[in-house]
């Protein structure tokens, strides 16, 4: 957790003083004489957004931070972050700054800088003061800084190597995370998937020494019911379907998606929200072995259907299969699903975007909230003449289509919708682009895993807690 204060004057200790540069200038407080053509010139400030210039000042430095011809207070402030020294405070100014800018500003300070590790040394926790004018100094922030202090804690446990993260090791966490919270916790080991149904989740993760569970997590705030499903593939090797070598880098990242609703239903508990929360982690570590499944094995999900599963490294939709037919059987007002399912995202969308798809409100609400959190979506379709495509001679559906490599994002999408009802108020959240950073910061993005979409999560709840 950062050190984060508001202060309506400066503090009279050395410190940095951050204030965004744009295009047409300068943008400073009274309080602090603007800096000279030539002295903007000879210390290298630029108005290209995240540029970093630092001129001296009385108490220490005035960090500018290039905001182009319009930068959001939460990315200035992310900005700001990440060019903060640790034993000096940093003061962000944003003269004119309303409640909603103030808001934003603590968000960026405190989601902008590079996440912590226990495997290297770490930084001296970064304090922070946001520079406000008087009638802004009471202003209460902690909600906010409750949800990217969730954030951070998520990031930090999708950063996680395999050899420390595995399903387990993962639902203890879940139970850590959730512990002070008003949420039921119930873990399922292997023999109780077995009991239950769950032929998905078995199946991905019968190949591995490390068992699979499922971790279902209750909130009870009153309300509508919003039912959250997340893939949580500790490590995807393919299984028997194996990746080559490179392709394997980074697939610690797989359980991104049951992490996001993690933070998403503990951030929800945390502010109190007058909805009915339950959300299904599906996790399991996809290993090649003599127990493995067999492309061309045939598996039954939770719901009866049967599956031909042609390739084991299309495993996620097999444990949302599960998740999702759980969540439908309590009947929901609406169902999300969040997962790093396809490659095809990336290739369609770039790094990102999420891709969402689905049918119902659920699909509006999921795009105005991004909108609102400022996070990235993008609606995609899913064609009927798609759907053929996963027909099997054998089984009720494959998993893939072999030898077809158009569509992928829209097929997987289709294997999904078999598990919900047509009826219901579906959004399917593919994240496997944004769900970690393996480039320059930007944003409120370090390097790294994002934890995106949680603020767009806790936002539908808030829509549906009105």
């Amino acid at each position: 957790m950062q050190s984060i204060s508001l202060i309506s004057s400066l503090p009279n200790q050395p410190h940095h003083l951050a204030i965004p540069f744009y295009d047409k200038g300068l943008s400073t407080p009274e309080r602090v004489a603007e800096p000279s053509v030539q002295e903007l010139a000879t210390f290298g400030a630029k108005s290209k957004i995240g540029s970093v210039a630092r001129l001296p000042y009385k108490n220490g430095a005035l960090v500018l931070i290039g905001a182009g011809s319009s930068l959001s207070p939460r990315d200035f402030a992310a900005a700001a972050a990440r060019a903060a020294i640790s034993d000096v405070p940093m003061v962000v100014s944003l003269p004119g700054a309303t409640e909603a800018d103030v808001t934003g500003l603590a968000e960026g300070l405190n989601l902008g800088p590079a996440t912590n590790t226990d495997y290297k040394a770490q930084k001296d926790n970064l304090v922070f003061h946001i520079l406000v004018e008087e009638e802004l100094k009471d202003l209460n922030i902690d909600s906010n800084i409750a949800i990217t202090d969730i954030i951070r804690d998520i990031r930090e446990i999708i950063n996680l190597p395999a050899n420390d993260l595995y399903p387990e090791s993962l639902a203890a966490k879940a139970r850590v995370l959730c512990s002070a919270l008003p949420i039921d916790i119930d873990i399922w080991d292997e023999a109780k998937l077995e009991q239950e149904r769950c032929g998905g989740i078995l199946s991905v993760g019968r190949g591995s020494v490390r068992p699979p569970r499922l971790v279902k997590l209750s909130y009870r705030g009153g309300g509508k019911h919003l039912a959250l499903v997340g893939k949580g593939i500790t490590f995807d090797t393919g299984g028997l379907s194996l990746k080559p070598a490179e392709s394997m880098v980074g697939m610690k990242y797989d359980m991104a998606g049951a992490a996001t609703i993690l933070g998403a239903i503990a951030a929800i508990a945390r502010l109190g929200l007058k909805v009915d929360v339950t959300a299904y982690l599906c996790i399991a570590e996809n290993m090649p072995s003599g127990q493995a499944t067999r492309p061309g094995d045939v598996i039954r999900i939770r719901n009866g259907k049967s599956v031909e599963v042609l390739n084991t490294d299309a495993e996620g939709r097999l444990v949302l299969a599960d998740g999702l037919s759980l969540a439908q059987e309590t009947n929901p007002d609406h169902i999300i699903d969040v997962a790093t399912l396809t490659g095809a995202a990336t290739i369609a969308l770039g790094n990102r975007y999420a891709g969402v798809m689905g049918h119902g409100l659920a699909v509006e609400m999921v795009k105005a909230a991004a909108q609102s959190s400022e996070e990235l979506v993008w609606e995609m379709p899913l064609p009927e003449e798609l759907r053929p495509l996963l027909d099997s001679d054998l089984a009720d559906i494959a998993n893939v289509k072999i030898g077809n490599r158009a569509g992928g994002m829209l097929v997987g999408g289709h294997f999904l919708a078999e598990f919900v009802s047509p009826e219901t108020s579906w959004a399917h959240l593919d994240i496997a682009g944004p769900a970690n950073n393996d480039g320059a910061p930007y944003s409120v993005v370090p390097k790294g895993a994002s934890g995106v979409m949680i603020r767009t999560l806790v936002e539908t709840a808030r829509t549906l807690a009105l």
